[in-house]
């Protein structure tokens, strides 16, 4: 495994000198400050001396922290399903992707809370290049998927990478979080990425590819949030993409949406982990097919596991009718919850651009859409 040490997060006994490091860093106060608001100083450095292993970073910082995004920005983190999963067993959970820090960190909070195995989580190198965010993500069980390599580093960074979440899962016995797709779905159209599946199924050896998944104990999970604080900053790609045109993200991008992720309302959370699967991988494995075709079928099933358990709330359905001109849902929110969405669009773009009003509505209505087609299959 060359050049592991550049994409795993820290051993356990190397937490409390990375944090040593991190800690000079002012963001590492602002971060205490949020997530222990009633500690001094003082007891702030006890609890970060105390710090010896990532559990304790994260049960003692990173769980408070998201505890107060919930309290402060949203209306409840809801959760369904995780009461099937048994402790102790390692899971490689597989959802959609909203929020670039948000998702992991409140799927961690539910499985925390419920004594299940915590995950360490995929994350793309090109949103750690701070050193603070690097040292952040090592401390918080991320491990790196390298993005913008050459094909051939590619490929040997695919097979690493692999290797590494097989590691993970069947010897250190550890969850893994992994989104459906490179970067965050943008218009609300969650879609599997066959390259992905293709990359974890780099390391199964001499196993047909879907009895190496079935070892894994893959578990989709749905994501949903009433309102996405980042929906204005989606905008611009998406406007870009419809208008055929390159865009290029600017430098504090990325940073920029990760607090306001963390600080913009939500209203509620809802995240719905699926079953097991199980008798799927057998049913593809008896397709015959080439396993190129096994990795699509494999990337529609978990769409639309993904589709039917998620979380449709009254911004949906209100997007829906606005976007399709109809009253098919009107009986699924009322005239404030309608206002109150109209009055978000107004805010969050310019209406008399029909591209941003087409776009802004879709990104709320296409799991609606999903969820319809999803019900037919």
């Amino acid at each position: 495994m060359n050049n592991l040490d550049y994409i795993r997060p820290y051993h356990d006994h190397e937490v409390n000198e990375g944090l040593k490091e991190l800690r000079k860093h002012p963001m590492i106060k602002a971060l205490l400050t949020f997530a222990l608001p009633d500690k001094s100083l003082d007891e702030m450095d006890e609890i970060l001396d105390n710090c010896h292993s990532i559990r304790d970073f994260q049960s003692q910082i990173i769980y408070h922290a998201v505890r107060q995004v919930i309290e402060r920005s949203s209306e409840g983190l809801f959760s369904e399903g995780f009461d099937k999963l048994k402790p102790g067993v390692s899971y490689l959970f597989i959802s959609n992707h909203r929020d670039i820090v948000l998702d992991t960190s409140f799927i961690n909070t539910i499985l925390f809370e419920k004594n299940l195995v915590m995950t360490a989580s995929a994350i793309g190198d090109n949103l750690v290049h701070k050193p603070f965010l690097l040292g952040l993500s090592k401390l918080n069980r991320n491990f790196l998927v390298q993005r913008n390599l050459p094909p051939k580093e590619m490929l040997e960074s695919s097979k690493m990478l692999s290797e590494y979440i097989r590691y993970l899962l069947q010897k250190d016995h550890r969850s893994v979080w992994i989104a459906q797709r490179e970067g965050r779905t943008k218009d609300g159209d969650d879609r599997s990425q066959q390259g992905v599946l293709k990359m974890i199924g780099l390391a199964k050896g001499e196993l047909p590819i879907m009895e190496y998944f079935k070892s894994l104990h893959v578990v989709p999970i749905s994501i949903s949030y009433e309102y996405d604080p980042t929906d204005i900053l989606k905008m611009p790609e998406l406007i870009a993409k419809e208008n055929e045109e390159t865009y290029v993200k600017s430098s504090n991008e990325d940073f920029n949406s990760i607090l306001q992720g963390a600080l913009g309302n939500k209203k509620r959370i809802c995240i719905i982990a699926g079953e097991v699967l199980n008798k799927e991988f057998d049913a593809i494995a008896l397709s015959g097919e080439p396993i190129n075709k096994q990795l699509g079928m494999l990337a529609e099933c978990i769409d639309r596991k993904i589709h039917q358990n998620y979380r449709l709330w009254p911004s949906n359905y209100v997007a829906y009718d606005l976007y399709q001109r109809t009253e098919k849902y009107s009986t699924h929110y009322d005239d404030k919850e309608k206002r109150q969405f109209e009055r978000r669009l107004e805010k969050r773009i310019d209406t008399s651009n029909p591209i941003a009003v087409k776009n802004f509505l879709l990104m709320y209505a296409n799991p609606v859409i999903n969820k319809e087609a999803s019900a037919q299959k």
